[in-house]
């Protein structure tokens, strides 16, 4: 299928100031890396007595073996301050670009441009030798990246305390369990002043809480101007993480630009290479059948965005045709008050027939971070058993808008499932239910959406702290002084 790349464009002017101050455009910052037709090409052999004959018989014209291009044709920049991630299956060229970007690794073709001192964290103890302590392979690692001895000595406390592990930095690193590896690797990665951080899979090591710190210390060197790159395969990560993503596939670069669409690219890559392995039988389409929802207030035709240079992401199988942005009365708004009810609708025409389809949106704040995002499975909304082409879907969803004051963006999908599958919905595990549903259409970066503070009232003006409201209950005692319980200290 093919994956043109589309700029998405810039969104409109919302009535409250972002939460924060809104960083320099990419455009005005300064490129650090570049990239122009990079490749890397190894020579594969299908028996080990060819590479010998190649070696020996080269010089007369025979050849042995096939090429294999790991790499191919990898072409972008990245700006100062810019979070890139990068996407893919195994063996679509992840780690070997990160591998030349860090010179580590000589491309077969193509130009590489750095500015500056690149720090990289390749791979769980890259860089460290098993049979040095903790203390040694910090002085090695930091005199590779570029650190003098007085250097390494000023920050050294300031490494041992955020790697947290304690006693073992006089012990030999062989001895380190995988989280104490990273955690001292992270550490070292990070403090030599670097202009780009290059990150594989490192941080997939760690316990939350480190995961955590970590995620910190990145948003603080991101701050600070540092450019990050970041492989994972954790596809929400790079989504909340980063600014934009690259697609790898098969060595190539199939997709660059935003980082949501990165995503739902990533995922209908991962479909199509799941249904080539496993052919279904195609589901009889059945019927139309209407969803007894009654009268939805579908908006007039002016509360509709414009959504001819959005871009959206799909199989081929349904295009987006409309959203809007409502109250509870329909009533086209951009901004909202804590604890009210935004309606959005949206519809899909149907270019394919599917079966049972699903719905769904995503709220995310300016940080990027997903605070809700439901479906109409989980929903269980009344859907139609099949919808043939040429019919429009009309979605209308609420969400009260029990989050923290700021700015958001959101993103509507369609996807489908085989009908015998979605009448045992609720028998199947959560992984397995969702390996059923085929997406059809996204469309990341909708909005902007505001949530103002309400008016002074009961019980007080802010309904609650943190990105989002959890329903519980508060109660407070007050016993007379005696004896403590059994719980006390």
């Amino acid at each position: 299928m093919p994956l043109p790349t589309f700029s998405s464009p810039a969104p409109a002017a919302a009535d409250p100031a972002p939460a924060v101050a809104p960083a320099p455009a990419p455009e005005a910052r300064p490129v650090v890396l570049r990239l122009a037709d990079v490749g890397k090409m190894y020579r594969i052999y299908d028996r080990p007595p060819d590479r010998l004959k190649q070696m020996l018989l080269a010089r007369f014209g025979r050849r042995y073996g096939r090429d294999f291009w790991a790499l191919h044709h990898a072409s972008f920049e990245l700006r100062r301050g810019e979070t890139l991630g990068i996407l893919g299956r195994n063996g679509s060229g992840k780690s070997t670009l990160l591998q030349i970007i860090a010179g580590t690794l000589a491309p077969s073709t193509g130009e590489v441009h750095v500015e500056g001192r690149v720090a990289a964290l390749l791979e769980l103890g890259s860089g460290f030798n098993p049979e040095f302590t903790g203390r040694e392979n910090i002085g090695l690692n930091a005199a590779i990246l570029g650190l003098s001895r007085e250097q390494t000595r000023e920050r050294f406390d300031a490494i041992v305390a955020f790697a947290e592990i304690g006693d073992f930095i006089d012990q030999p690193v062989k001895v380190y369990s995988s989280g104490m590896m990273v955690r001292l690797a992270f550490a070292v990665a990070t403090s030599v002043d670097a202009d780009i951080l290059l990150i594989d899979e490192a941080l997939a090591v760690g316990d939350v809480f480190f995961q955590q710190k970590c995620y910190r210390r990145l948003y603080a060197l991101r701050d600070k101007g540092v450019s990050i790159v970041l492989v994972s395969h954790s596809p929400s990560d790079v989504e909340q993480f980063c600014e934009r993503a690259i697609l790898l596939h098969h060595g190539q670069v199939l997709f660059q630009g935003p980082s949501p669409e990165a995503v739902k690219r990533y995922y209908l890559v991962e479909q199509e290479e799941r249904a080539a392995a496993h052919p279904a039988e195609p589901a009889a389409v059945s019927a139309y059948g209407a969803s007894p929802s009654g009268e939805m207030g579908w908006p007039p035709a002016a509360a509709f965005e414009d959504l001819s240079a959005t871009p959206q992401v799909s199989t081929g199988g349904a295009r987006c045709t409309g959203v809007a942005v409502c109250d509870a009365e329909g009533r086209p708004r951009r901004t909202f008050r804590q604890g009210e009810t935004v309606s959005i609708f949206y519809e899909f025409e149907l270019l394919k027939p599917i079966a049972v389809p699903v719905c769904g949106l995503v709220l995310q704040n300016a940080k990027g971070v997903i605070v809700h995002g439901k479906n109409t499975l989980q929903l269980d909304t009344a859907v139609p058993s099949s919808v043939p082409a040429g019919r429009r879907l009309r979605v209308r969803q609420d969400v009260t808008l029990e989050v923290f004051v700021g700015q958001y963006t959101f993103e509507i999908g369609l996807a489908t499932i085989a009908p015998g599958d979605y009448e045992r919905r609720a028998l199947f595990p959560h992984d397995e239910l969702y390996a059923l549903v085929s997406r059809v259409c996204h469309v990341p970066g909708l909005g902007p959406l505001g949530v103002t503070l309400r008016p002074q009232g009961r019980p007080v003006q802010l309904l609650h702290h943190g990105v989002a409201n959890l329903p519980g209950q508060c109660r407070i005692d007050v016993s007379p002084a005696g004896p403590r319980t059994a719980s006390g200290e």
